[in-house]
């Protein structure tokens, strides 16, 4: 069972991606997670420092998700591409805390902090990718094409065209070389 703070987070992802962060209050955040509100204020004092949790686990992950990557026998490029594509998640739990991260990355208090880890973690995967692609150009329209899957993600668009990650894997492989 996961402790007290994992609930408090878990909850706190789910009202931000569910309902956006006007729903997040502490005291809706402390319901879902089925701790008092004292109890959530014990891990997290203020709704500041919770949003700042967030920011940590979102950087804790991002690093778990950095090493599966590196270690993925099908490489850096199979693995970035294949937890990108609607429906898939990182096994590091990346996808969801990423999605929740965004929702607060707008002009709030908290907003610039999202946006520099957000920052953080493209940078990070961008350098994981550089790994097995050299030319710098190249390794940064993969990750573009992983947003853009990211995106459909976000969205519900489904895959277009009768193509699905196999065939850009299989073409982005030729380029690569």
């Amino acid at each position: 069972m996961p402790s007290a703070r994992d609930r408090v987070l878990d909850a706190y992802e789910t009202l931000l991606i569910d309902a956006g962060p006007a729903s997040a209050t502490l005291e809706a955040v402390a319901a879902a997670a089925d701790v008092s509100k004292g109890g959530l204020l014990y891990h997290f004092g203020s709704k500041e420092a919770l949003a700042d949790g967030l920011l940590e686990r979102l950087r804790a992950r991002s690093a778990t998700d950095l090493a599966l990557m590196r270690e993925d026998e099908g490489g850096a490029v199979a693995y970035y591409l294949q937890t990108s594509v609607p429906g898939a998640q990182s096994p590091a739990g990346l996808t969801r805390t990423y999605l929740a991260v965004l929702r607060i990355a707008d002009g709030s208090s908290t907003g610039e902090a999202a946006r520099r880890a957000l920052a953080d973690v493209d940078a990070d995967g961008l350098a994981a990718l550089s790994t097995q692609i050299d030319d710098p150009v190249l390794a940064w329209l993969v990750q573009l094409v992983g947003d853009g899957l990211y995106l459909r993600t976000l969205t519900g668009a489904p895959l277009t065209g009768g193509m699905g990650v196999d065939d850009l894997l299989d073409r982005l492989r030729e380029l690569i070389g």
